[in-house]
C-alpha cells in the first residue's frame, strides 16, 4: 500500500510534468476551491472555468508556489484573483448592469456601480495607492479575496497578530484619507 504524498511533493512532481501528481493536486483542491469560489460568485458557469484556469496556471507552471507556504492558501489566492479578473473583465460587468437594469426598471445607476466608479475613479482608489505595499497586501487578503487572518496570514509569510495590526493601520488610514 502507498502512501500518499504531501501536497508539496505533488506540486514538485507535476512541476515535473508528472500527469498523475496534477490529477491527484486536482482531486485534493478542486472541489474545496469551487465550493469557496461559488460563495463569491453565483455564476457556476464561471467558477468553473476559474477553478479550470487556476491548476491549469499550475500545471503550465505560470503560478509559482514558495515551498514553506500553505497549498490551500496559496491555490486560493491564484483563484481568487482569477475570479475577481473575470469579474472585473467588460462581458461581466456588462451582464451585471444588464441584470441590475432589468430588475429595477430604470436608468439611474445602482449603489454598486456607483461604489464600484468611486473605486476605480474616486478618493477611495487614491486613498489606497498611498498605503505602504504591506497594508494595500493585508487589506487584499483579507477584504478583496476574502481571507481569514490565519489564512492571510499563511498566504503573506506573517504572523497572525500582524495581519490584524496592518488591516487596522490600513483601516485607519483610510478613514484619515477619506474623511
Amino acid at each position: 500500500m502507498r502512501e500518499t504524498r504531501s501536497d508539496g511533493e505533488l506540486l514538485r512532481a507535476a512541476a515535473d510534468g508528472d500527469r498523475r501528481a496534477f490529477e491527484e493536486l486536482y482531486r485534493r483542491y478542486a472541489p474545496w476551491l469551487t465550493a469557496r469560489l461559488r460563495g463569491r460568485c453565483a455564476d457556476a458557469g464561471l467558477v468553473d472555468d476559474v477553478v479550470q484556469e487556476t491548476f491549469l496556471a499550475v500545471w503550465r507552471g505560470t503560478a509559482r508556489y514558495r515551498e514553506d507556504g500553505d497549498v490551500a492558501g496559496w491555490l486560493w489566492r491564484i483563484g481568487s484573483r482569477r475570479l475577481i479578473d473575470a469579474l472585473r473583465g467588460d462581458g461581466a460587468r456588462g451582464r451585471l448592469r444588464q441584470a441590475l437594469a432589468r430588475l429595477r426598471h430604470r436608468d439611474e445607476a445602482s449603489a454598486e456601480e456607483r461604489v464600484l466608479a468611486g473605486v476605480e475613479h474616486g478618493d477611495l482608489a487614491g486613498a489606497l495607492v498611498r498605503l505602504s505595499p504591506e497594508l494595500r497586501a493585508v487589506l487584499q487578503a483579507t477584504v478583496i479575496d476574502g481571507l481569514t487572518t490565519r489564512e492571510a496570514a499563511v498566504l503573506l509569510g506573517i504572523p497572525p497578530g500582524t495581519v490584524k495590526t496592518r488591516a487596522l493601520r490600513a483601516r485607519k488610514q483610510l478613514r484619515e484619507a477619506l474623511a
